[in-house]
């Protein structure tokens, strides 16, 4: 049969909650209701072939809870006069909330929807956009709102989330709920207390206004003359990046490796350090402004993602030179080469012509499928012969 049952009738009005078009109302005021519903009938021919379906499918719809139907009159010439729902209509939005049974569902939404007009009439553009997520942040609705009402009295207030002081807000709250809470302080906080540049969850300290945790930098000394610790010959040491930028040692050479291991072994060489690298995060190291002086050496995987490293870097230290992420260092190694899971595919303007030319065999499976030779691979000897051709 293709006649509408009431689940069918009801499955359109679930459409409407699931959509967030029914909790929506409560926003803008609009009013959907009576709300006529797609009604499938029975023909003619069912009525002579099916009388006794037709008949039961009549009485299941007419048990219908909460549908107005409307009815007509039909002179059947083999059943003679009969009696056929031909349209049916939710008549408001109390009965909606019946057929559904989500009346609870929606009075707290009234509800949340009635406090945030009265107190912040500037986040009702969100309720509007995402009614069915906030009716599951229902329970934490007035925190979220004692935290944006909080950034408006104290824009951009220069200290750590931990340091906010709400009651029953804690700073775990405010991490837990970043994604929302962006998107209500970027409604109700006025352009100059919002930084543009700061974009994504990692970022809404800054956008906001809070302090971050401080980026750690860790560094060895490769070189003993180097007195950065008293009474340690070749230290391993983590500086925030502000007092990183402004160290005062006799360095000329700067190693960065992408593998701890490699980092912990990096052999001893004259006016050096080696620093254990962040991947993309270069943003740290360009703050120091002595680095600019020294020769920079940047160790990865040769693999697309290690060039891709190396091109971001060289975004803040043109000079970098890569080491160890040559075609000679690749063939000498056959025997342990991997598998990058996903390429780089996209052009990296900053690389030279000859570690464009591997870039491409990489990126273009040239040598063999997503090739990639991991660093912690080559032999510490080969290490050593690198660092004495320097």
């Amino acid at each position: 049969m293709t006649w509408s049952t009431p689940k069918d009738l009801k499955a359109q009005l679930a459409q409407l909650w699931e959509r967030g078009e029914l909790l929506r109302d409560v926003v803008t005021g609009n009013v959907r209701f009576p709300l006529r519903l797609t009604l499938k009938t029975p023909s003619s021919a069912d009525i002579t072939d099916r009388f006794d379906l037709v008949r039961a499918w009549a009485a299941e719809i007419t048990a219908a809870t909460a549908l107005h139907l409307e009815w007509q009159d039909i002179r059947h010439r083999i059943q003679g006069p009969q009696r056929l729902p031909t349209n049916a209509w939710i008549n408001s939005v109390e009965d909606a909330l019946i057929c559904l049974g989500k009346r609870q569902e929606w009075v707290r939404f009234t509800t949340l929807v009635s406090e945030t007009r009265q107190t912040h009439p500037a986040l009702l553009p969100w309720l509007e956009r995402r009614p069915l997520q906030a009716l599951e942040l229902g329970g934490d609705w007035p925190r979220l709102l004692a935290v944006v009402g909080w950034l408006m009295d104290h824009p951009r207030p220069g200290i750590y989330l931990r340091q906010v002081d709400l009651p029953g807000v804690h700073s775990k709250f405010i991490e837990a709920h970043r994604s929302v809470l962006a998107e209500l302080l970027d409604l109700a906080l006025p352009p100059e207390a919002v930084d543009a540049t700061k974009t994504g969850i990692h970022q809404f300290s800054g956008r906001y206004g809070f302090l971050d945790k401080p980026t750690r930098i860790r560094l060895r000394v490769l070189d003993a003359r180097i007195r950065m610790v008293s009474g340690t010959a070749f230290p391993d040491v983590a500086l925030d990046a502000d007092s990183f930028a402004k160290l005062d040692v006799p360095v000329r050479r700067v190693f960065v490796t992408e593998n701890e291991t490699n980092f912990l072994a990096f052999p001893h060489a004259p006016e050096a350090i080696v620093i254990f690298g962040a991947g993309y995060g270069w943003d740290a190291l360009s703050r120091a402004d002595w680095l600019r002086r020294c020769s920079i050496y940047y160790w990865g995987d040769i693999d697309t993602h290690g060039f891709a490293i190396l091109d971001h870097l060289r975004r803040s230290f043109p000079h970098v030179e890569s080491f160890l992420m040559d075609r000679h260092t690749l063939m000498a190694h056959k025997a342990l080469w991997g598998t990058e899971p996903d390429q780089v595919i996209h052009d990296l303007p900053s690389l030279t012509d000859s570690e464009r030319a591997l870039f491409d065999e990489l990126r273009d499976n040239r040598i063999r499928n997503n090739l990639r030779l991991e660093q912690e691979m080559i032999g510490f000897g080969f290490i050593r012969g690198a660092m004495e051709s320097l």
